[in-house]
């Protein structure tokens, strides 16, 4: 899969992980996030190197990310979506999600799904919208097992 590399605005908008900063998207993830905080580094890599991710460099720093968790044939879950608070209101959450959503092999998936506190409007412009069938959706939570991992 040939990765995707382009410029806006001087930023670097990439899916080559090899071009990405791990250690900046794990400490806004791990720090600054409302779903990661003190997520552990092992936890962490092993997410992003099991994932097709995207992300947006400036000035040699992440600031930016997306990850998609997928079996890459039918089913994906966005997450870890983020821009860091200076470099917002440029429209490069848009360009990660315009770029993601129209490679063919995410325009085959059956399903994505994603969770999301207050970034609904953004979705919608790449096709999500409220669960058709809630019901039929179950979950398992373990709020504090990063702690719980740690002792």
């Amino acid at each position: 899969m040939e990765p995707i590399n382009l410029t806006h605005n001087g930023y670097l908008v990439t899916t080559d992980k090899a071009l990405m900063h791990p250690a900046d998207v794990y400490q806004w993830l791990s720090e600054l996030s409302y779903w990661s905080q003190r997520i552990p580094w092992a936890t962490f890599m092993l997410g992003f190197d099991n994932c097709f991710a995207i992300g947006v460099i400036k000035d040699g720093r992440q600031v930016g990310f997306a990850r998609l968790i997928t079996d890459y044939a039918t089913f994906g879950y966005l997450a870890d979506v983020y821009v860091e608070e200076p470099h917002r209101g440029l429209g490069l959450s848009k360009i990660m999600m315009q770029e993601l959503f129209a490679l063919n092999w995410v325009k085959g998936l059956r399903r994505i799904m994603l969770a999301t506190q207050d970034a609904h409007g953004l979705y919608r412009q790449v096709g999500f919208t409220p669960l058709a069938h809630p019901e039929r959706l179950m979950e398992i939570v373990r709020p504090g097992i990063y702690e719980k991992r740690d002792s």
